[in-house]
């Protein structure tokens, strides 16, 4: 982490919203921002996320994952306790996916002091296609747990 951390806590919505369910995490970070949130769309790759949380000690990230459970089931993982089922966030349109950005970031020491991430399971990634009705189900819970827990202080 940069010096000087922000106390804002950060929430980094990354997805690409023209890939159906894929949008997940662009669509969560929308409806925060609009609730007052300091909220970010992120479609690019794994790496630049680390810049994108630098100065920040508490970044919230959600995203599609892909684990065959149930489509708009939410998964909570606190990644500074410990590495993301790389599985679950393996499909990405970058080189690198926010399991290895973490990663890297940890052995780079650039991790913000917490770091929780969100996965929403997805069910279509179809180009050109919107979120289907569990997953948009999904995505409207993870907004009531991270306005919740950021209310709370993130832990």
């Amino acid at each position: 982490m940069g010096e000087g951390g922000n106390e804002t806590v950060l929430v980094i919505g990354v997805g690409n919203r023209d890939r159906g369910d894929d949008g997940a995490g662009p669509e969560v970070a929308a409806r925060l921002r609009a609730q007052g949130v300091h909220a970010i769309e992120h479609a690019g790759d794994g790496l630049a996320l680390i810049d994108l949380w630098d100065n920040h000690s508490a970044v919230v990230i959600v995203d599609a994952m892909v684990t065959g459970t149930t489509p708009g089931t939410v998964r909570r993982f606190d990644a500074a306790a410990g590495p993301l089922p790389r599985e679950a966030f393996a499909v990405s349109s970058h080189a690198l996916g926010i399991a290895e950005a973490i990663e890297t970031a940890r052995a780079l020491g650039r991790l913000p002091e917490a770091v929780i991430v969100y996965g929403v399971e997805g069910e279509s990634f179809a180009l050109g296609a919107g979120l289907t009705s569990l997953v948009e189900q999904g995505c409207l819970r993870v907004v009531q747990d991270i306005l919740e827990e950021t209310a709370c202080g993130l832990s």
